[in-house]
């Protein structure tokens, strides 16, 4: 096995030239298990323990990481030494009540942002991939599954393309094989690409359908709803035959964003524009004289599920801001209190 096959190029191996040791040897994560990860090296895939205590780094690991692994011949273990610098990541807001980041995939280049044309069709959740996908520092392309099942392929495709102005998008159909050979452009050698969509949009199948035999497990669309089911239970890093890499995950029922400040303005570059443009500065943007929104949804410039889109994820994104502050605010209470333990204690000893 040939790691270069699995996207390790000159970015990393200058780290590496900095960072390792003749001891140390780099491998990819290419599937999570919890516990343990499956990494890819060039001797071929092994199982290592998450953990990687010997550098104390507070870094989560996620499949598309690149690491490098230390070998005790005493115990005949294998160690995550360190992760290399990353350069894409995708994450999102975790679910529950701790605030925290959850990184979905590294080091990916392209991210097929995956709805179908039967029922998962909808543009406001497509705006959320959009970003994240932005912000992630890879290249969204929007793939639109079950091209078979659906009468407007074409219109539906130009909704999205409104959407999102200059993101090439696809309809195909793995069943009648259309448009398939059209993203066959993006799988090139060591280029990896991660689908990102809703459970039963049809990644899996696509993942099965590129690859040439089943990987995954699929399930039949419900006739009731017209849904998929889940089926994706981890994410893995799949070398596809003809090259390039192809990473399935598991659906999510929602994408809360994490960071957004290159994503959001991407997306609404222009109602950033227009605020900007508002007679005061502090504009609420509800009935102020001069108010460029105001003007712009009176004109029809700027549609009302656009706007109200704007408000509902800049609402969003305050929020997860302000208990980001206050969770940073209360551990630096604690280090504050540690801190002056530590000194009493310090004192008292030398008195």
């Amino acid at each position: 096995m040939n790691i270069a096959n699995y996207g390790w190029n000159e970015h990393f191996q200058q780290e590496w030239n900095e960072r390792a040791s003749t001891q140390m040897y780099p491998a990819r994560i290419i599937a999570d298990h919890g516990q343990l990860v499956r990494v890819m090296t060039d001797a071929g895939d092994l199982l290592v323990n998450r953990s990687h205590a010997k550098q104390h780094e507070e870094v989560q690991l996620a499949v598309g990481d690149w690491v490098a692994l230390i070998t005790d011949s005493s115990f005949n273990t294998t160690q995550i030494y360190f992760v290399l610098s990353r350069r894409t990541k995708f994450s999102r807001a975790a679910a529950g009540l701790e605030t925290k980041e959850q990184i979905i995939a590294a080091n990916v280049d392209t991210v097929f942002l995956i709805q179908s044309l039967n029922r998962d069709f909808n543009m406001r959740r497509l705006e959320r991939y959009l970003i994240a996908t932005w912000e992630s520092g890879a290249t969204p392309v929007v793939i639109l599954t079950k091209a078979d099942c659906c009468d407007d392929v074409d219109e539906k495709i130009s909704i999205v393309q409104r959407t999102a102005p200059g993101v090439d998008v696809h309809g195909i159909s793995c069943i009648t094989k259309e448009g398939l050979d059209q993203i066959q452009v993006y799988l090139r050698k060591g280029k990896t690409i991660a689908l990102l969509g809703s459970s039963g949009v049809g990644k899996s199948t696509l993942v099965n359908t590129l690859a040439g035999e089943e990987l995954f497990k699929t399930n039949e669309i419900r006739e009731d709803d017209s849904k998929g089911r889940h089926t994706t239970t981890h994410r893995e890093l799949i070398l596809l035959p003809n090259g390039g890499l192809i990473l399935d995950t598991p659906g999510m029922r929602s994408l809360s964003l994490w960071e957004s400040s290159v994503g959001m303005e991407t997306m609404f570059g222009d109602i950033d524009e227009l605020t900007a443009s508002c007679r005061f500065h502090d504009c609420s943007h509800q009935s102020e004289p001069g108010c460029a929104i105001i003007e712009a949804l009176e004109a029809g410039t700027l549609s009302v599920k656009r706007w109200e889109s704007w408000v509902k994820l800049q609402k969003e994104l305050a929020h997860i801001d302000a208990k980001r502050d206050n969770k940073l605010q209360q551990k630096e209470k604690q280090r504050g209190k540690q801190l002056a333990k530590f000194q009493k204690e310090f004192y008292k000893e030398r008195v």
